[in-house]
């Protein structure tokens, strides 16, 4: 079962990882490929899971130009989305 707002940040993040170098890129392209990995799970994650990939997203943010953190904010928004439709807490 593919989770669309869990695609739309992994390539969100992806396409911010190409504008940056170094851990910051590393750090980018690991939140895509779990975001990437989440979306196809059996399960979804848990509010727990994705309040840390949120936290770790803003994080980022303080550390690239405008447009990537545009990018990151998106990536951001869509995880956030997706949460709204997680049953629990």
């Amino acid at each position: 079962m593919t989770r669309e707002q869990l695609v739309h940040a992994a390539e969100e993040l992806k396409q911010a990882s190409a504008d940056t170098t170094g851990e910051v890129k590393e750090r980018l392209e690991s939140q895509a490929d779990s975001l990437h990995s989440l979306a196809e799970a059996d399960h979804g994650p848990d509010h727990g899971r994705l309040d840390r990939i949120m936290h770790a997203l803003s994080e980022l943010e303080s550390d690239v130009d405008e447009e990537t953190a545009k990018r990151i904010d998106s990536a951001y928004d869509h995880v956030k989305a997706h949460r709204e439709t997680v049953s629990g807490v």
